[in-house]
């Protein structure tokens, strides 16, 4: 008793944390987030924090008794970056408009202020008076840079430092000097120091780290691009039935239970089931698959498809929140805002990045102060700032997450859900694919692929329809297959009498007042036929991957129908392309191993792993991975479950109307396998231009900084000035987000 109070005592005290995600404005590095994530994870109450740079969001643990969104919010904005409450509506509907008219505002703001600035570089270039000088730079440190200094006194005083604190040391340091030689200027006479102003320099590098900025906010909007196209795919209205009146409403206005009518040509409005009706649907938003689908009687339609060449009339069963096209962007969403392991390199050094670069800063304008020529100070003092200016880390920043965000939106329009960074990366680095059999090779369905008929008064469709009557009272799936062939030929079944089932064999029943037997051989044994005359065809069927099913009417051989789950179409090609990536493949199945094979070698497939229960199927798979394998795991997201949650990439099949396949890292939308083709090879690609990012931003770094510093000086008389290093440092940020949208130019293998 005791000890169950105890129990319920721990319970009661386990802490239960919200989550919510806060929309951040200003950031332009990996310092900057970084920033921010250390005063989220520092605040009390915050369990973890993930501030992703690309999408501009702070995705915040938190328990509720000890902070509110609200204190969240103010916590960033004391960092001096911006920040809003999240919405409580229904993202679908909100996040394109918020977040378009944010980044629009952003980016109609950098354009003031790099409009006025580079005015008044050019004004600075031709004045040479310091106090008209003095005067056209004010209001560029003031106004168009003022962001700069106060979010990194903000940083300060959280004990951080960031891209900000990097320009406004360089800038303020060289406008400060300038504002002494301009005010004491006969200060410095009298003591032999020539007045020298470096104003032009800190309006000249404002006004291109701005540029930066600009040309990076209008990158990172393109990258929203897939996502816009997603969400850009609702119609505005829908015309439902209420009463007995067609009428427009609002989309928002929709219910479940409606009913509403789609004529062709228009978008279809909600997720529902056909009431009436019969048209082709473009479903290729979906699942990236260009045939429309015939939608009749029953058949289920998702919103934001596009009906073709019919009139069709459906119950609503899900709107808002709830509808297909809802969950593919909350899970591209949170793809987008997820870090690959890959980003934790740039994060740890992003992390002491600056304080170095300060430090290399102090070194330079020391050494420049002891060893170089008069005037020694001014020397050092150029080089410290250019050291300052060339060294923003923006490029580090966004090398991984611009790739993240654009590979999983590509990954969308696909048809491919990617589920974050992590399974990015981990997909990129698989070399062993496993397939499930049935409903992944195969389509998952048995079908009749060939009839014989051997009684000479029987052709083929009587022979379906005496089979087919027989088996219209089983429930076995091959009997399904000869009834749904029969239908399929539009032959008419009679209902049998003296219907006998003899499980795992057959079935027999009195047709049309004839005996009819349908099953194994062992069937026909039993009953005394004799099935040697198709005994060569049945077991050359059972070869190619076939069940070779009997019929008997009246005690003697009537024919053989060969069923099979059919491959689907494009199963051979997909597994040509992935040998071809250099990866191999095995099939893992509960079937026999002659079908197994079968399939196996009619697709291309090496390996067979055959006859195994689905429990046992985990164990396979972590016996692959005990091989040193990288494993990614193809199957039905059903009982494959278990073996797709043990491989290191989980992939499910998903049925269209079903998209929250949580056991897969990856949710293939359509259902053939190009898609794994798709996500392997989309993921490779992917981490490859993060690799290029991450190298060219460190070399960027790397090279630039000595430089600056001055060490060619001494050899060749080179040494760059501050605003040719902000130059330098906006092309970095752009070229490594232009990189980046090179994906979107990936191409689909279907």
């Amino acid at each position: 008793m005791q000890s169950s109070l105890r129990l319920l005592e721990t319970m009661a005290t386990v802490t239960t944390y919200d989550t919510c995600t806060i929309p951040v404005s200003g950031m332009h590095c990996a310092g900057c987030s970084a920033s921010v994530q250390h005063a989220l994870e520092t605040s009390p109450g915050v369990s973890t924090a993930n501030v992703n740079l690309m999408t501009g969001d702070a995705t915040v643990e938190y328990d509720p008794r000890a902070t509110t969104p609200e204190q969240l919010v103010e916590t960033i904005r004391g960092t001096g970056y911006g920040a809003e409450l999240p919405a409580t509506a229904d993202p679908t509907h909100e996040l394109l408009d918020e977040r378009d008219e944010a980044r629009a505002e952003e980016i109609a703001d950098l354009r003031r202020k790099v409009g006025v600035s580079l005015v008044a570089g050019v004004l600075v270039m031709l004045l040479s008076s310091p106090f008209l000088l003095l005067a056209i730079t004010l209001p560029v440190v003031g106004w168009a840079g003022r962001h700069f200094y106060t979010r990194a006194w903000a940083a300060l005083r959280h004990g951080g430092a960031n891209m900000n604190t990097l320009i406004a040391l360089g800038t303020g340091a060289a406008f400060l000097f300038s504002l002494a030689m301009t005010l004491g200027d006969e200060w410095f006479l009298a003591r032999g120091i020539e007045p020298q102003v470096y104003y032009e320099a800190v309006v000249w590098i404002i006004a291109l780290v701005l540029l930066g900025n600009l040309l990076e906010a209008r990158a990172k909007a393109r990258a929203w691009e897939a996502l816009r196209r997603l969400i850009g795919l609702r119609p505005a209205t829908a015309r439902v039935i209420r009463g007995g009146v067609e009428a427009d409403i609002p989309l928002g206005a929709l219910r479940v239970g409606d009913e509403v009518v789609t004529r062709p040509g228009e978008t279809i409005a909600a997720d529902g089931v056909v009431l009436e009706g019969t048209s082709h649907v473009d479903e290729s938003m979906l699942t990236g698959e260009p045939i429309p689908v015939l939608k009749t009687l029953g058949d289920s339609v998702v919103g934001a498809t596009l009906n073709r060449n019919g009139a069709l009339r459906f119950r609503v069963t899900r709107v808002g929140r709830d509808t297909v096209l809802s969950q593919i962007i909350r899970l591209v969403q949170k793809a987008q805002g997820s870090k690959p392991p890959i980003q934790r390199l740039a994060d740890r050094i992003s992390a002491i990045f600056v304080p170095v670069v300060i430090a290399v800063a102090i070194v330079t304008f020391i050494a420049w102060l002891m060893l170089a020529p008069p005037p020694a100070y001014l020397h050092g003092l150029v080089a410290a700032v250019t050291v300052l200016i060339i060294a923003c880390p923006c490029a580090m920043g966004l090398a991984v997450p611009t790739a993240v965000m654009v590979a999983t939106g590509r990954g969308a329009e696909l048809g491919v859900l990617i589920k974050g960074g992590e399974a990015l990366e981990r997909s990129g680095g698989v070399d062993v694919v496993v397939f499930d059999k049935t409903g992944t090779v195969t389509e998952g369905r048995p079908a009749v692929t060939s009839l014989r008929v051997s009684a000479p008064e029987l052709d083929e469709n009587r022979l379906l329809q005496l089979a087919g009557s027989v088996e219209r009272l089983s429930e076995h799936p091959l009997g399904e297959a000869i009834v749904q062939e029969a239908e399929r030929r539009a032959i008419r079944l009679s209902q049998p009498s003296e219907f006998e089932n003899r499980t795992g064999k057959g079935a027999i029943a009195r047709v049309d007042g004839a005996g009819v037997a349908v099953g194994s051989m062992a069937l026909m044994r039993e009953l005394g036929v004799d099935p040697v005359s198709l005994r060569e065809l049945a077991d050359r069927l059972a070869g190619e991957g076939n069940t070779p099913v009997f019929v008997a009417v009246d005690g003697r051989l009537a024919g053989l129908v060969g069923i099979a789950d059919p491959i689907k179409p494009t199963s051979r090609d997909a597994m040509s392309k992935l040998r071809g990536l250099g990866v191999d493949l095995v099939m893992l199945t509960g079937d026999n191993r002659g079908t197994a094979e079968a399939v196996a070698r009619a697709v291309g497939v090496q390996h067979v792993i055959a006859e195994v229960q689905p429990g046992s199927k985990l164990a396979e798979v972590r016996r692959l991975q005990d091989q040193g394998k990288s494993v990614a795991m193809v199957g039905d997201g059903l009982n494959d479950a278990p073996a797709l949650a043990q491989a290191d990439v989980g992939i499910a099949m998903a049925s269209g109307t079903d998209v929250a396949v949580e056991a897969g890292a990856i949710t293939l939308m359509r259902s053939d396998l190009l898609g794994v083709v798709d996500g392997i090879g989309l993921s490779r690609r992917a981490m490859k231009i993060m690799r290029q990012n991450l190298f060219w931003a460190f070399i960027y770094n790397v090279i630039g900084i000595p430089i600056a510093a001055g060490v060619l000086y001494p050899i060749a008389g080179v040494m760059l000035t501050p605003a040719i290093a902000a130059a330098a440092m906006a092309a970095s940020s752009v070229s490594v987000v232009s990189n980046s949208l090179r994906l979107r130019n990936y191409k689909s293998e279907k």
